[in-house]
């Protein structure tokens, strides 16, 4: 905790930002798997999963020490909220809340969509392609992860605005970095609120991916 304090005041922002977006990652991970009977062990470990998996995903890739090993604070924060979550489903799953949920959850994945993109553009890795699908791994992993460990349709099945908000946003960003670095500190905020923007609108509106993109069932 004591680290945390010595950050630059906008790091300082962006890690408290990151433990928001990490309780509802842990949160709505929870409350997805809530109807498959688990126990707390594994809601837990789901919720953990959810929360950091898309993060240690990233940083193996990049074979680089994983975020949490250095803070691991957000390992604590997303077993605590995971078993919040259990023992609180009864309040979560209440329809007005668990909209609100998502508006984070959506919010958490603008972030830390942007952030897998930063962090594999600053160092050269696979560019310009590596870092949209680093972000994109980063925002979405755990929760790919989860679904697979829990036997559900994983986001990329569901035909949810999910993936393809947080595509966009990382593309642009990474445009942004390739041909106006100058703006990056304003680029970053800018494809967060895309993102974000994308994400809460499909949540209102309950958009999905059009008919036309989507392959036939058989």
């Amino acid at each position: 905790m004591v680290k945390c304090f010595r950050l630059h005041p906008m790091e300082n922002l962006s890690f408290w930002i990151g433990i928001i977006a990490t309780i509802a990652f842990a949160v709505t991970g929870v409350l997805a798997i809530a109807d498959r009977g688990v126990d707390l062990f594994g809601v837990m470990v789901l919720g953990l999963i959810t929360a950091i998996g898309g993060g240690t995903v990233r940083d193996l890739i990049l074979e680089t020490p994983v975020f949490w090993a250095s803070l691991p604070i957000y390992l604590w924060v997303a077993l605590a909220a995971s078993a919040i979550a259990f023992y609180l489903e009864a309040f979560f799953t209440q329809p007005q809340i668990y909209r609100w949920m998502l508006y984070l959850d959506g919010f958490g994945a603008a972030l830390f969509g942007i952030q897998g993109a930063d962090k594999a553009w600053n160092m050269d890795f696979g560019l310009p392609l590596a870092p949209v699908i680093l972000g994109v791994i980063t925002a979405i992993g755990g929760g790919l992860i989860r679904d697979m460990l829990a036997g559900r349709k994983n986001l990329l099945m569901s035909h949810e605005l999910y993936a393809i908000p947080v595509s966009l946003g990382c593309i642009v960003y990474v445009l942004i970095l390739e041909y106006a670095p100058s703006y990056t500190t304003q680029g970053a905020i800018a494809c967060m609120l895309l993102i974000f923007g994308f994400r809460a609108a499909a949540i209102h509106w309950n958009l999905r991916v059009p008919k036309r993109f989507i392959t036939r069932s058989r």
